[in-house]
Parts: structure tokens; sequence; C-alpha cells
């Protein structure tokens, strides 16, 4: 079933055993979180920026190095690109989207800024609405490696979210207030 996002101006399928970070701490008013209740996963909805200067097929990447460089993982060797690709418009029901990037990467990111560190794949895609001035990055984050060091070394082994718990996610969105966008 479909959930309000960013006071109902969105909609999407949001994964199961999704806890909505805004329940527990502060969250930018730009950003959607959730986290998985028995893992160390998240999903992030974020709208950013349109980034003009960027080519569409760049698009994904430049917002990915962005993310590495605030998650301080932009060192050499601490993230790496596995690949990216559009996505057919024709799977999204974010009919305003004039295209859409998917990026699978990892990151060697530090919980909390902690010394030790995580091994992360990263999916995340990027919905570019140029009308509106406005990238929509929606990112999961998946622990593969945890660091004994981490705070994260007690999580669970549960079975997390799935791929298609996430390309659900980007494929349900909807547009239903462009008011959003400022």
């Amino acid at each position: 079933m479909a959930r309000p996002l960013f006071g109902g101006a969105l909609s999407a399928v949001v994964p199961p055993n999704a806890t909505d970070v805004s329940e527990l701490r502060e969250i930018p008013d730009n950003q959607e979180v959730f986290v998985h209740a028995h893992t160390d996963q998240s999903v992030i909805i974020e709208l950013v920026e349109y980034q003009a200067q960027v080519d569409d097929a760049q698009a994904a990447r430049y917002h990915f190095e962005d993310l590495a460089g605030s998650n301080k993982a932009s060192a050499e060797g601490r993230w790496e690109v596995q690949g990216v690709e559009p996505v057919p418009l024709s799977q999204l029901r974010l009919q305003e989207c004039s295209s859409a990037w998917l990026l699978t990467g990892t990151q060697l990111i530090s919980k909390f800024n902690e010394e030790a560190k995580n091994t992360v794949n990263i999916h995340l895609c990027v919905l570019r609405l140029p009308q509106y001035t406005t990238d929509i990055l929606i990112t999961l984050n998946h622990p593969v490696t945890i660091s004994p060091l981490s705070s994260s070394a007690t999580v669970s082994a549960v079975a997390g979210w799935t791929l298609q718990d996430f390309h659900t996610l980007l494929q349900s969105l909807q547009l239903l207030d462009p008011g959003v966008f400022g």
C-alpha cells in the first residue's frame, strides 16, 4: 500500500518492516528516511537541486560521488561504481520524470563518525525533474560487511529488504502535489 511522503505531496510503496526515522529524530525537510526494523538497511528519498550542468547519463554518478563526500568515503579506494543504467520511464508512475538512472556502487562508511568502516552496497536512483529544478534521489543502503568495532556489529542477521523492494518503491513513486518543489 502506498504511503504518503513529504506531507502527502508524494506517495510510494515503502518496503516492509520500515521504521520512519522522523519518529525517532529530526530529519531535514527535503528527506524521508526509513530504516529496516531488524537490519542496518536504510532507504532515503531526497529532493535535491536539479544539476543542469550535469548530463542526464552522469547524474547518478554525480550524486553518488557527492554522497561519498558526505559519508567521508571520498578518499581513494573508499568507493566504487559497479554500473549505471537507464530506467525505462514506462516502468515509473512518476510521469513528470524526464529521465531516470540507476547506479549500483559500494562505499566504505563509518557509522556515527566511528573509526570502524563498514562496506555498504548502495543502490541509487536519480529521477530528473528539470521543470521543477529538482532531482529526486532514492537510495537503498545495504551493509554487506560490518566491522566488529562498529556500533552496528550487533545487528541481527535477519533477512532484510531486497532489490525487488527497492524497485517497487521506485516504480510506485508518484507526485500528488507539485507545490512540494517550492
